[in-house]
């Protein structure tokens, strides 16, 4: 207790009658929460890390098919599963009302999170 008795001691200093420890409120009422701006933040964070893993993907895919490793009939499976989930993104930016922009962390002094290409 010598915290709240120093405390006490500089608030009797500075003229005060006595000192109270502030009150702690619960989270919910010190956070204004808008559950679609948490909606949307979550949405965001979610599709980001789709997106990087869908961009990641399709680099090893051109990879691949650089290398020869890959059969006509794999390659056109790959290219439209890649088609599809680029599609799906899109569709999914759009529900929540995000643009690719919008998935690009920036990272600081490292850049943006998403090749910009």
């Amino acid at each position: 207790m010598a915290g709240r008795d120093e405390a006490s001691a500089l608030a009797a200093a500075l003229g005060e009658s006595s000192w109270q420890a502030p009150r702690v409120r619960p989270l919910d009422r010190r956070l204004a929460v808008d559950e679609n701006s948490v909606e949307r933040g979550l949405a965001s964070l979610v599709l980001t890390v789709v997106e990087l893993l869908r961009q990641l993907m399709e680099r090893q895919a051109l990879r691949r098919v650089d290398l020869g490793d890959l059969t006509d009939e794999q390659i056109e499976r790959l290219g439209a599963t890649l088609m599809a989930l680029e599609e799906q993104m899109t569709q999914l930016r759009e529900h929540f009302g995000l643009t690719p922009e919008d998935l690009n962390l920036n990272l600081g002094p490292l850049g943006p999170l998403l090749p910009t290409d």
